[in-house]
């Protein structure tokens, strides 16, 4: 019989090829630990270079910020100023417009000789009905005052002036001279400024009934809309508002003193608009009722006030009306 050759399980061969195995993984192991310091600082570098680029980005945008903010603040200053001038333009558009509608109209009388004849301010039956009823006073009244007129628009200073010493007499002075005028078409009561007593009658005539003309009386006792104290706005409104052919309208100016440059300016401005037709009438007749401040003993005469005097009488003079000065502060 042939004996079985014995094999050992673990002999030099085997452990030879364990040990090979176990260094190989040991020096992968080394290896791989001598390059990882080395791609970690090399991500660290790559980190802080990004960091640095977003903080210059961050640093750029926010001084581009600031540029586009102080521009766009520039803009909102330019935009403020040309509203502003935008609203004076729009100012002065109207009053170019109102002597242009006066214009047109009296460009439309001449075409109608016979017209301009008939609307010649001269006593037709219905202004020789109300004659008997028109009265003169004294001299604090409205002596002299032809109450020919159909219609009548008030224009009234209310200044504080007016409102702290003559507001009482102003009204005692609106109701007397509605009291010259029994009966009329149309009345209208607005401020130097050219503001309504009566919003809801803007640009018509308010209706002469006894019942309005006693709330036109109550309403000037609280009515305190701005006054600039000059009546060229108001007048100057009034005319090109409210002027039409055959209608024969007087304007009555309440005041005490004129704050405006110039008195020849304020005349040349209603010249313009108030023009002389060829019957060699003006088209409004332009009454003033003077209320002059009175210095205490000691003071001045602020010269705002014979500026008004002499604007109201030049005023008056060359269209057609009168000038009542109230010389007597004690005289009502």
């Amino acid at each position: 019989m042939k004996r079985r050759r014995y094999v050992e399980a673990y002999s030099l061969s085997f452990l030879d090829c364990i040990c090979c195995g176990f260094g190989a993984i040991i020096l992968l192991l080394v290896l791989s630990k001598i390059y990882e310091p080395v791609i970690i600082e090399k991500t660290q570098d790559d980190l802080e270079q990004l960091i640095a680029l977003l903080q210059q980005e961050l640093f750029d945008i926010r001084g581009e910020t600031a540029v586009i903010n102080r521009d766009l603040e520039e803009v909102r200053l330019q935009t403020s100023t040309s509203k502003l001038k935008v609203a004076r333009l729009q100012g002065e558009l109207n009053t170019v417009r109102g002597q242009y509608v006066a214009t047109q109209r009296d460009s439309e009388t001449v075409l109608d000789e016979g017209s301009l004849r008939r609307t010649k301010q001269r006593l037709t039956d219905e202004m020789r009905r109300l004659a008997p009823y028109y009265r003169r006073a004294d001299d604090d009244a409205i002596a002299g005052i032809p109450a020919d007129s159909e219609y009548v628009i008030f224009v009234i200073d209310t200044s504080g002036s007016m409102q702290q010493v003559n507001w009482n007499r102003a009204i005692e002075k609106l109701t007397e001279t509605l009291d010259v005028y029994p009966q009329i078409k149309g009345i209208q009561i607005m401020n130097d400024n050219g503001s309504y007593m009566f919003q809801q009658y803007a640009g018509e005539w308010i209706p002469d009934t006894p019942g309005r003309r006693q709330a036109i009386v109550r309403t000037m006792r609280t009515w305190r809309p701005f006054s600039d104290s000059n009546p060229a706005d108001g007048i100057i409104y009034a005319i090109s508002q409210y002027w039409e052919p055959g209608k024969k309208i007087s304007i009555y100016v309440f005041g005490d003193d004129f704050q405006g440059r110039s008195v020849e300016s304020v005349v040349r401005q209603i010249d313009a608009v108030n023009r002389v037709g060829p019957d060699g009438n003006r088209m409004v007749r332009i009454h003033a009722v003077g209320f002059p401040l009175f210095p205490q003993a000691g003071q001045q005469l602020p010269p705002s006030i014979p500026r008004f005097a002499q604007l109201m009488r030049m005023l008056c003079e060359k269209n057609g009306g009168t000038f009542v000065a109230l010389s007597n502060p004690n005289r009502s």
